[in-house]
């Protein structure tokens, strides 16, 4: 690993010839600094990123590709999205999408090595895919960035050239959750037994279902990302001290990049590990909890798509899900609220009109009650959903629907 100015790493860039695809950094550890190098250096190329946020380079020239569509990419004229389980994307940029320029977000070295630090999830597997092809592999170091363990290691000399900076992590804004979210947390909570091993996905309810389980013991966490909730249960002392919290990435507020930087009970692994069905599986009681767009009278759920339009993607849910059911005492739910209130329409819905995200579930929970899916006949689990989740104002046109559709509906 070599240390340069932006101006040298710049004029290195500027010699990449055709259109390179990058490979960069999302969700919160994106390396800013160094992709506006990239971005100044490089007239026309490829940006692959996963949950991109906003702030990342968006001009002609430039050409967004993503598995998962984040804020920074949302909506932008001419983005490519690729469908892929999270567990895949590794895959894709093996064998399909080969990176030319590899651009992390890494800590500073100890003893021969960075750490991707909060963000590990598909990056090995990119500086894996554009060493085999002979690609550019840049570091933007920094102090700030915590030292996390397991997969996030990177040897030095993996490493081409290195931009050093001193900043500290972005971090989401606080939203704390409404009550139609800590409704939904709270009956959620109650299908988490005492020694359950959790995955969460990321919006309010996740974080209520997080803050109704502080009185839980014996709890562990296997998931594809974490936040601040997992912090307030281990101050709880609602995990288990013995079992490590594994991940792929993480983001949060900076008491949590404190907790985690050189924090050995958390493993911080690729997603090829965390995201795959069968280690899934392995795990004791493992709880999955997911929300969704809009669900149906078939128990399928759109966690990807609005009006057609693409608005983030699979990301792991089909992994967890998968995993959950064959976990021994595994549980998958889906939860969302009953109704949208900024588009004023019910989200479950007669049959979904668009791409299905994930199915075959163990329970829906919305804050109106909870319907029994899995072990139910296709017309009983229309029946939990009409009565459980659905809001009661459209529970009477759900029965007619269903109705028509074949379900014997009450």
């Amino acid at each position: 690993m070599r240390m340069i100015s932006e101006s040298q790493l710049s004029a290195v860039l500027a010699g990449v010839p055709g259109v390179p695809r990058v490979v960069a950094g999302g969700n919160f550890a994106a390396p800013h600094r160094a992709l506006a190098v990239v971005d100044g250096a490089l007239a026309r190329y490829r940006l692959f990123m996963l949950n991109a946020q906003q702030g990342v380079p968006d001009r002609a020239g430039v050409t967004l590709e993503t598995p998962f569509v984040g804020a920074g990419m949302r909506g932008r004229d001419g983005l490519r999205y690729f469908p892929s389980r999270l567990s895949l994307v590794p895959n894709l940029l093996r064998d399909v999408l080969p990176p030319d320029i590899v651009v992390v977000h890494t800590s500073a070295p100890r003893a021969g090595a960075v750490s991707l630090g909060t963000e590990v999830n598909i990056l090995p597997a990119a500086i894996e895919a554009a060493r085999a092809r002979g690609g550019l592999v840049v570091a933007q170091v920094n102090p700030r960035m915590p030292f996390t363990y397991g997969d996030a290691l990177i040897a030095e000399d993996e490493i081409d050239l290195a931009l050093e900076t001193d900043e500290p992590l972005p971090s989401p804004l606080p939203r704390p959750p409404d009550e139609v979210s800590r409704a939904i947390g709270a009956r959620v909570a109650e299908l988490v037994p005492d020694g359950a091993t959790l995955q969460l996905g990321i919006g309010a309810v996740p974080d209520a279902t997080l803050a109704e389980l502080t009185a839980r013991r014996g709890l562990a966490i296997w998931s594809e990302m974490f936040s601040d909730g997992v912090l307030a249960l281990d101050k709880a002392g609602a995990l288990d001290p013995d079992v490590p919290v594994t991940a792929s990435f993480l983001f949060g507020g900076p008491e949590l990049y404190a907790w985690v930087d050189g924090n050995p009970r958390v493993r911080m692994l690729r997603t090829e590990k965390t995201n795959d069905p069968g280690l899934i599986a392995r795990r004791p009681s493992l709880v999955s909890v997911n929300s969704a767009l809009q669900v149906d009278l078939f128990a399928q759920a759109n966690a990807s798509r609005v009006h057609g339009a693409i608005y983030s993607g699979f990301g792991g849910q089909t992994d967890f899900v998968v995993g959950a059911l064959h976990s021994p005492g595994g549980r998958a739910i889906i939860a969302l609220p009953s109704w949208h209130p900024k588009a004023d329409t019910s989200t479950v819905v007669p049959r979904l009109t668009g791409p299905v995200t994930s199915f075959q579930h163990s329970f829906i929970v919305s804050e109106q009650g909870t319907a029994h899916i899995w072990g139910h006949d296709a017309a009983g689990q229309a029946q939990q959903i009409v009565d459980h989740v659905a809001h009661p104002g459209v529970r009477d046109e759900l029965r007619a629907a269903g109705r028509e559709l074949g379900f014997p509906l009450r």
